[in-house]
């Protein structure tokens, strides 16, 4: 086999959920989302399909605390913002609604908006699309301290370097690493602890 199979984007995002009723309500008033099927199993909703009207992809959210719990703090994906004005209306939006979120940064690939965190803690980030392509490169960033509490190691003994602009960030986290084609990895593609 030489050629890909055919796809077309991403069907949906699903997420699991601690409270379905707080969750939906969430997603509605801060981002716009719209219900467009409920899942209902012997009498009891257990989960939405959700709609954005200008946009956003397709969402689940599916009762799950177990899950919920486990998956607190993940960024399972990023949300596309059609350019930088967006997505600084989308910062002051949620800023209007009380969400606590990092300010809008300048990444290696275009702007990305992080820190946003739905009722559960999975961590929601928004990037601009399309993706930019660099041309010119960028500075190095500055040098990690091996002692810093925030110093992470690539798996392999190598300091973890990222560049990012938010003293807040850790290792690991923020804009994807120069030099990587996946956010999260470390040079020669071992993920991070």
């Amino acid at each position: 086999m030489t050629a890909a199979p055919l796809l077309d984007g991403i069907h949906h995002l699903k997420l699991p959920v601690t409270d379905l009723a707080r969750s939906r309500a969430w997603y509605q008033q801060h981002l716009g989302y719209q219900v467009m099927m409920e899942f209902v199993e012997d009498g009891v909703c257990m989960g939405v399909a959700m709609e954005h009207p200008n946009g956003g992809p397709s969402l689940a959210l599916r009762l799950n605390p177990d899950r919920a719990r486990a998956a607190a703090g993940f960024d399972y994906f990023a949300i596309g913002a059609p350019g930088h004005g967006a997505i600084e209306a989308l910062a002051a939006r949620l800023t209007t609604l009380g969400v606590d979120h990092e300010p809008v940064q300048r990444t290696p690939v275009g702007w990305v908006l992080l820190g946003v965190h739905d009722p559960d803690g999975h961590e929601v980030r928004f990037y601009t699309v399309p993706l930019e392509q660099l041309t010119a490169p960028l500075p190095d960033p500055p040098p990690l301290s091996p002692t810093a509490p925030s110093h992470r190691e690539a798996g392999n003994g190598t300091p973890c370097r990222r560049w990012t602009k938010s003293p807040t960030r850790r290792c690991g986290r923020g804009a994807p690493r120069r030099g990587s084609t996946r956010t999260g990895l470390a040079p020669g593609g071992t993920p991070p602890r």
